[in-house]
């Protein structure tokens, strides 16, 4: 692919001209979800300002949703995601919004040993009740993946039950020529080995992946060939017509989509 081309597949703000309409309800909803539900605020799992954890406590709960915000490493944060919670927490579910820190003040790889020390924190501390699964948004999505694959977990990962990566970029070989990479810094060889396709798993547990067929080429093919190459472990793969990169995530918590659906399954 030209630089020309790798932008214009994988600049999703670009993609979709109204984005801030998404962030600015993202920012709204949240606000309101903080205000109305219970909420155990910046949970500390390392020193750093972003290394906090957001947690939704459900009563009596029977799982935990470990989610991941997107944002291309480099930009978003835990705090507008608290829309995620309540139609989780409403079907007895916990869920734990990771901060994590980001680039350029850190690399991909430091953020993928946040992820991971993050999820460390929330079993070591008692804050993963019964079934578990792991879902996270654009960046998040890779990072997903990355703790399937991290060789540095400190619980049974067995206790894992399911992961839900939504619209990642799971090969990162194109993003050395994408004007993020300001930020990023990767080189051809960082971008190989960040590469979440062929990789060795430490949690076996059920993948189920998501992306709108509304995005663009690229993030549809990296969504259906990740599945492919995880698969048996990757049961399902939604393309969903009509949703674009942001509004994906309304599919991962609308009752009655297929996406939502699938994703609460997992706790069964």
């Amino acid at each position: 692919m030209t630089p020309e081309q790798v932008e214009r597949e994988y600049n999703n703000r670009l993609a979709v001209p109204e984005h801030p309409k998404y962030f600015a309800r993202w920012e709204r909803d949240s606000e309101f979800v903080r205000r109305t539900l219970t909420v155990q605020p910046d949970l500390a799992y390392g020193p750093h300002e972003r290394q906090r954890i957001d947690l939704f406590p459900a009563k009596d709960a029977r799982g935990l949703l470990v989610f991941i915000h997107g944002g291309y490493w480099r930009a978003l944060d835990k705090r507008m995601h608290a829309w995620i919670a309540p139609p989780f927490v409403a079907a007895g579910i916990s869920v734990a919004n990771i901060g994590y820190r980001l680039c350029p003040e850190v690399r991909i790889g430091e953020i993928v040993d946040d992820v991971v020390e993050a999820t460390n924190w929330l079993f070591e501390q008692g804050h993963a009740p019964g079934r578990v699964v792991i879902a996270g948004h654009s960046a998040g999505g890779h990072l997903t993946a990355a703790i399937f694959a991290s060789k540095k977990l400190r619980f049974d990962p067995t206790r894992v039950v399911g992961g839900v990566p939504i619209s990642g970029v799971f090969d990162l070989t194109p993003l050395p020529f994408y004007s993020a990479n300001s930020d990023l810094r990767l080189d051809d060889a960082e971008a190989r080995s960040l590469g979440m396709m062929d990789v060795a798993r430490t949690i076996t547990a059920p993948v189920i992946v998501g992306a709108g067929g509304a995005e663009t080429s690229e993030f549809v093919r990296q969504s259906r060939d990740f599945a492919s190459a995880w698969s048996p472990q990757a049961r399902e793969c939604h393309i969903i017509a009509g949703l674009n990169h942001f509004s994906i995530l309304d599919a991962l918590v609308e009752r009655g989509q297929p996406l939502h659906r699938a994703t609460l399954k997992l706790f069964d």
